[in-house]
């Protein structure tokens, strides 16, 4: 081995523990992230990629048999419908979630108060008819509610686990994510702001 080849393979040894090295590093900032976040009671500050970004593109089929209280059947959704020009709340939840039963008069009470506000649900990986049960016992805060049975959409938007909520803008990008239940702090201080209608600055 010549003395050339000798100072490159040294030269080298570095750049393969940084190579090793990174993945781990990348790997205990997450986790102190993470930590942090339990650690504080704020799981908004979980990291996401998708914030600023337009939802992914998706179509959900709506929860078969679910009515809305005039009886009309309550419709599934797609990406495209988030797009319309009005903000939009996306509700990240299922039957057999827990959590999801501690945040839901949350839910109910927001849309109760403000009709005007759109809410919608993604059903994770859930049972159909459990779902149906669930928002027939509890009642159902969503204008609609799209099924997400292999859990791709809910991959595709960086869900954690549920619920998580998220607003999207009128252009149909994620403004806000918010991971665990909702809490009448976060929808006062976090979510109604974004979703408030826009009002026209006086002019002259």
């Amino acid at each position: 081995m010549t003395a050339k080849t000798t100072e490159k393979t040294s030269q080298q040894r570095p750049l393969r523990r940084w190579g090793v090295m990174l993945p781990l590093i990348v790997f205990l900032g997450l986790a102190g992230l993470f930590w942090y976040a339990l650690r504080t009671g704020d799981p908004s500050l979980l990291p996401s990629a998708m914030i600023g970004k337009p939802v992914p593109q998706f179509t959900l089929p709506p929860l078969e048999g679910l009515k809305a209280e005039d009886g009309a059947p309550v419709l599934g959704f797609s990406s495209a419908d988030l797009a319309t020009g009005k903000p939009t709340i996306v509700n990240v939840f299922a039957s057999w979630c827990v959590p999801c039963l501690e945040e839901h008069p949350t839910l109910l009470a927001l849309a109760k108060e403000r009709p005007d506000i759109r809410i919608y649900a993604i059903n994770y990986k859930d049972n159909p008819d459990s779902a149906r049960r669930f928002l027939g016992r509890y009642g159902n805060p969503f204008a609609r509610v799209g099924t997400d049975h292999t859990g791709r959409t809910a991959i595709n938007f960086g869900v954690y686990g549920v619920p998580e909520t998220y607003v999207i803008t009128p252009e149909g990008k994620i403004a806000y994510r918010h991971v665990g239940p909702l809490t009448e702090q976060a929808i006062k201080n976090k979510i109604l702001p974004l979703v408030q209608p826009r009002t026209e600055t006086p002019t002259g």
